[in-house]
């Protein structure tokens, strides 16, 4: 039976298995394997189509026996087909799905200083890219080459940068490979990772206020070019935002922040009912760690013992996807736990009377005002969220108006 699928050394991140499946691929898979295990694997299988990742891009060719012109220019293969003739022909639609993902973002490279981070396959791809885009001039940023990191100043003024190395993927998050306030006239930010949603790269670019893009639509893409590839027909580019739009539903999670006593954890015990998600009660699961209630830790340890488990359970529940993640009320004191929560989440804050929410249980409540509590904490809550839900009413209309919002913004 003919092998299609993604080949690789370690593939636990991939989603291409997800987005060739939903482009009609249905034996699609995932193929781990050593160095030392190509040769075998493409003399004693039948071939349908593969695509091919990181670190082998360079190493198959020498198993191709077509290379389309532009990936040979490029130096590296993503794509493999086994056709009528029984030949192996290759291409490399990164560079498609690598253009398609600029241009979406609004980022243009025509007459400009480009600068690459990384000198793998990828950084091959995103050079010819540029060039293609008709950039002034590309320059790689390596860890030893003529122009690296020690030296990256001489390159403060560059206008575009595109991040192809792994610093900030998880489960590393939070890693960035550069300041990017020692570049001044940036204007676009391209980072080709797509797991976290948003690296600590992209969360810096937002701040500043300058246009970026993550690496999924540019996954999206190339596949959708690459399964063109595979059997010979064209696909709308409809196609390629309706996956893309399901995967950012499907990832992105959803985060509930308030006031103590708001309602989060019966809203958030809701929605994991209503869409199957899987709910992560931070308090809860600081207690679970502790071995004692929240009142315990605050009596026996201090409130800012408490917020140190507190910005370690974040960190960790953050870095998941297509999650649900109820926070403690307090959890926007500390601005930390912004990125953590932001980096792959939509964050609702829920909005209740301040003479309903309950005293009990609440070590800060019971010993601030609720009012002053409040206005201590409004700008923060507003710091934190993407959207305002109110919780008047009964949980299950709250939840109801949480998924539908999801639905409609989550998409991008």
């Amino acid at each position: 039976m003919p092998v299609y699928g993604l080949l690789g050394r370690k593939l636990g991140h991939s989603w291409s298995e997800a987005i060739h499946k939903a482009l009609g691929c249905s034996e699609y898979r995932l193929i781990e394997l050593e160095p030392d295990e190509l040769k075998s694997f493409f003399s004693e299988n039948e071939i349908g189509a593969l695509n091919v990742t990181i670190p082998y891009k360079r190493d198959v060719m020498q198993f191709c026996d077509f290379i389309d012109e532009r990936a040979a220019e490029i130096g590296s293969v993503n794509t493999i087909v086994r056709r009528a003739d029984g030949k192996l022909y290759a291409w490399n639609t990164d560079i498609v799905g690598f253009r398609y993902m600029a241009h979406r973002a609004g980022i243009s490279m025509q007459g400009k200083k480009v600068i690459v981070l990384g000198s793998g396959g990828s950084s091959l791809t995103a050079c010819a890219a540029a060039k293609a885009e008709n950039a002034a001039s590309v320059t790689v940023i390596s860890r030893s080459g003529e122009n690296n990191y020690e030296n990256i100043s001489r390159h403060a003024d560059a206008e575009v940068i595109v991040n192809t190395t792994p610093v900030g993927m998880y489960p590393k998050n939070g890693e960035a490979p550069v300041d990017l306030s020692r570049f001044p006239k940036l204007s676009g930010l391209i980072d080709i990772i797509y797991n976290p949603r948003r690296t600590a790269l992209m969360l810096q670019a937002e701040a500043l206020g300058i246009p970026f893009t993550d690496g999924l639509p540019m996954l999206v893409s190339q596949a959708v070019a690459a399964e063109e590839h595979f059997f010979g027909k064209s696909i709308d580019e409809s196609e390629t935002e309706r996956i893309l739009a399901g995967l950012r539903r499907s990832e992105t999670n959803i985060v509930l922040i308030g006031m103590p006593g708001c309602g989060k954890s019966t809203v958030g015990e809701i929605l994991a009912g209503l869409t199957g998600r899987e709910a992560a009660d931070i308090d809860a699961n600081i207690a679970a760690r502790a071995g004692c209630t929240i009142p315990e830790i605050f009596t026996q340890k201090g409130e800012a013992f408490f917020r140190g488990l507190e910005r370690e359970e974040i960190a960790l529940a953050g870095k998941q996807s297509g999650k649900i993640i109820i926070t403690g009320g307090g959890a926007v004191k500390d601005e930390r736990n912004y990125a953590s929560l932001h980096q792959n989440g939509r964050i609702y804050q829920l909005d209740r009377p301040i003479s309903l929410l309950p005293l009990d249980g609440r070590p800060v409540s019971q010993s601030t005002s609720l009012n002053e509590l409040y206005a201590q904490r409004a700008p923060l809550y507003a710091r934190f969220r993407d959207a305002l839900v109110s919780n008047s009413g009964t949980p299950e209309e709250t939840a109801d108006m949480i998924w539908r919002d999801f639905c409609e913004h989550s998409g991008d």
